[in-house]
Order: C-alpha cells, then structure tokens, then sequence
C-alpha cells in the first residue's frame, strides 16, 4: 500500500513538473508532435493529429508495445495505479533484472517511443541513472533507468495534463496528505 501512495504522490509531482515547465522549459512541443511508427489507428497506438484525444489505454499499449520489443518484460510486481486516475495516468515497471541489457533496452525503447509520435524533451542524468521526458499530445511521460548497480528498476510513468485530469490529481494528493 505504500508504494502505491508513493506511486501517486510521483504521478502528482510528474504532473505538477509537466504543468509548472512546459511553456518555458526545454521539452516545449508536446501537442506539435507528429504521429509515425509501427501503430494504427485500430490499435489505440495514438494515431490522432499530434496524440490528442489519446487515451490512457493507447499510451499505456505504445509502452508496452516498445518495450517488449526492446526486450523488457512487465514486472508483474509492479503497483497498479491508483483507484480513480486510471483514466489520467499509465504506470509500466520492467523487470529489469531480466532484460540481458537495461541500459540499452531502456534506449531502445525511448527510441521506439520516438518513432511512435513521442517527443523527446528535458533529460536528466546523475549518478548511473536517467529521466527522460517524453510527450504526445496532452500526455508527458517520464521514462526512468535506475539499472546501475545493485537496484535495477526501470519504470515509465505517463499523466494526462488535460483540466479534468489535474483535478483528479489535486484531488488525491490532498488525500493523500490527510492519510
């Protein structure tokens, strides 16, 4: 139960970054993003002009989808998330301790998510591990390799930046704050 706390309280704080940086930050673009890749409309895969209107099962399949082929499998450990923002966030963990290479599935699939429409924007690195902003549309997601050393947890963490998304948000970590 606490890592699901911990989940959500992270989906509040990628949105409230997403919300506070992205006029003026360097991942600006995310509703100019041009579609491409391997999916179709009927496959949820986002091929709406510049991945508006899409949805958080379509975001969640372009993650699975990139990267199973890049070699992860689901964690199925992983926390799902939380009740009432199913709509508004997608959260996929890889078992990284099964991938031959992290680090390069990690690559890989950034890139494949690139090929699908996502725009790469803010990166940060620091002591073995990576954040990489991506966006499409309304969504921004942040793709996380932490496969240095003895933890390796690689996670892709997706929020819906539209009105009635940052309520829902709002709403649980005010929640969130009185538990």
């Amino acid at each position: 139960m606490r890592k699901a706390k911990w989940l959500a309280a992270a989906a509040g704080v990628v949105f409230l970054v997403a919300g506070c940086g992205s006029n003026g930050g360097s991942d600006k673009g995310g509703s100019s993003a041009t579609t491409g890749g391997s999916a179709s409309a009927g496959s949820g895969g986002g091929s709406e002009a510049g991945g508006e209107g899409l949805t958080a099962e379509a975001v969640k399949t372009q993650i699975e989808t990139a990267a199973t082929g890049a070699g992860f499998v689901q964690d199925a450990t992983g926390d799902p998330v939380p009740a009432g923002l199913e709509k508004c966030m997608v959260s996929w963990t890889a078992d990284a301790e099964k991938a031959s290479d992290p680090k390069k599935s990690y690559t890989d699939t950034v890139g494949a998510l690139g090929k699908d429409g996502w725009k790469t924007g803010q990166n940060f690195s620091q002591g073995g591990s990576t954040i990489q902003t991506l966006t499409q549309g309304t969504w921004q997601l942040k793709a996380s390799d932490h496969s240095m050393g003895a933890l390796k947890m690689v996670m892709f963490i997706a929020t819906d930046a539209t009105p009635e998304c940052e309520a829902l948000f709002k709403a649980d970590l005010e929640k969130n704050k009185k538990s």
